[in-house]
């Protein structure tokens, strides 16, 4: 069991779960985030002023997949938060961690069947 952790562009979450949806991964969580990598922010101008953004928003995906499907989830969240073939800074990252347990609290399944 692995758990992905993706860093996406918040105009892409909604090309990410349907994507996911279509290949039977349906269970995800999303969080709001705010950072920077390489892009170091950007400047704007508002009402003639201009001024630096130091953290960029970003949304956070975390999917919990049995290892047979890590491979294709990894495929389809990659292809789908790329922009442009061969993509940009600032498109995302994802990572992944070894899940050693999984509980489910209302079925009170354990492992590879509580993902």
């Amino acid at each position: 069991m692995k758990l992905i952790v993706a860093v996406i562009q918040p105009t892409k979450l909604e090309t990410i779960r349907a994507a996911l949806s279509e290949m039977a991964v349906e269970r995800l969580t999303v969080f709001d985030a705010e950072g920077y990598g390489r892009q170091r922010g950007q400047t704007a101008t508002f009402r003639g002023i201009e001024y630096q953004t130091n953290l960029l928003r970003k949304v956070i995906v975390e999917v919990a997949v049995n290892d047979d499907f890590l491979e294709k989830t990894l495929a389809t969240i990659e292809n789908v938060a790329r922009t442009g073939q061969e993509g940009n800074i600032g498109d995302g990252k994802i990572f992944v961690f070894p899940i050693e347990q999984v509980v489910q609290i209302g079925g009170k399944e354990r492992g590879p069947s509580a993902v």
